[in-house]
Formats: C-alpha cells, sequence, structure tokens
C-alpha cells in the first residue's frame, strides 16, 4: 500500500498542523524512518541550506522516542534513495521545475508502498489537474491520484502581487470546470492536508 499525504503549503504559519502532518507522515513505521527529502521545485544552490531547517522542522513534531534518519535527494541517485526510504518528502516551490525532475522518473514505481508527502506545489504533481498561484491557471498533473488541487486556498498569497489578489472562487470554478469534470476537488487552507491510500 501506498500512502499519499498532501499538504496545502503555509506550514509554519499552523504549528498545530504541521505538528499532526509530520506526526501522520511516521503513523506504523516505528522509531527509526528513513526520511528522503525531495527539494527538486526549488533552485539547486537551496537545497543543503535548506536540508537542515527542514530536517530539524520535522524531527521537532515526531512523537517521543522516534530517531529519524534522513537524506537529502538527489537526481543521480533519487532511484537507489527510494528504495532504502520509508518516507519521501517533496517540499514546495516551483512546480514546473519539479516537473522538469520527476518526468525522469517512474514515479508510479518508486512510490510503491513508500509514505510520499507533497507540501503546496508538489502536491500537484500527483493530481490529475490543479490551479496553480503562480501562473493563476489551470494545468496538468500526473495523474497518480484521480483528484484535483488547489494549494493556499483562500490565503492572503499573492496578496502583494501586482495582479492583484487571488480570486479564490474564480479559481475553484476554473478547476471544477477543466479536465475531468467528475474528479472531487481537494481546495485546503493553509496548514490543512488529506491522507489518500491505495
Amino acid at each position: 500500500m501506498t500512502k499519499y499525504v498532501l499538504q496545502s503549503g503555509g506550514i509554519k504559519r499552523q504549528p498545530d498542523l504541521k505538528k499532526k502532518f509530520h506526526k501522520e507522515l511516521v503513523k506504523g513505521l516505528g522509531t527509526t524512518p528513513k526520511f528522503v527529502l525531495c527539494n527538486f521545485a526549488q533552485v539547486r544552490e537551496d537545497w543543503e541550506t535548506k536540508f537542515g531547517g527542514y530536517t530539524d522542522m520535522i524531527a521537532e513534531d515526531l512523537p517521543t522516542g522516534t530517531k529519524p534518519a534522513f537524506e537529502l535527494g538527489m537526481p543521480a541517485t533519487f532511484v537507489e534513495q527510494c528504495k532504502h526510504a520509508d518516507v519521501l518528502y517533496f517540499h514546495g516551490g516551483d512546480n514546473q521545475l519539479l516537473d522538469y525532475w520527476m518526468t525522469k522518473f517512474d514515479l508510479a514505481k518508486l512510490f510503491a508502498g513508500k509514505v510520499v508527502a507533497t507540501n503546496s506545489a508538489s502536491s500537484f504533481m500527483l493530481a490529475s489537474s490543479y490551479w496553480t498561484c503562480d501562473w493563476r491557471e489551470c494545468a496538468d498533473g500526473f495523474s497518480i491520484l484521480p483528484i484535483k488541487f488547489i494549494a493556499h486556498y483562500q490565503s492572503e498569497f499573492g496578496a502583494t502581487d501586482p495582479r492583484g489578489p487571488i480570486d479564490w472562487q474564480k479559481a475553484y470554478e476554473d478547476l471544477a470546470a477543466y479536465g475531468d469534470t467528475s474528479l472531487p476537488i481537494h481546495a485546503l487552507k493553509e496548514g490543512e492536508f488529506v491522507t489518500i491510500e491505495q
């Protein structure tokens, strides 16, 4: 069984939900879960810099006695890293940058039997389609899950953008009409997450 845990972003601003999200990732994995942290949605020069902060943020939320191991995901060794990992944790950032890296892999095969955690833009890759705050348009994900997704829903994301604030109702309606109209939409507020097992 593969467990997908999709989070909406803004996790630092929601400490209670952050803790629940991180605890959800290690349920049933024992006291020494192995994480691969994937910063593929971010510019390469930030990967190592952010790694330490991410490991601290996750570790502080885990149950007492849990001693996680963390590796930084790297494209050249990613397939091998996935084989030994319990949790594949994809951070947010630029969905197009993430797509660039992820199209190089057979994701369904790599994800099989793992906990796959996503945050904001990385949640888009799992969906059939999504609405992106950055581009303010609908686009296609990798259809790993039969869902549609909106991150940062009804937040202040883009409030200072020259394009003006996001019209969240229009975003929802646009996504509802895009692609397969029978699919459920997960429009999650910041900090919220949904767990899907298959």
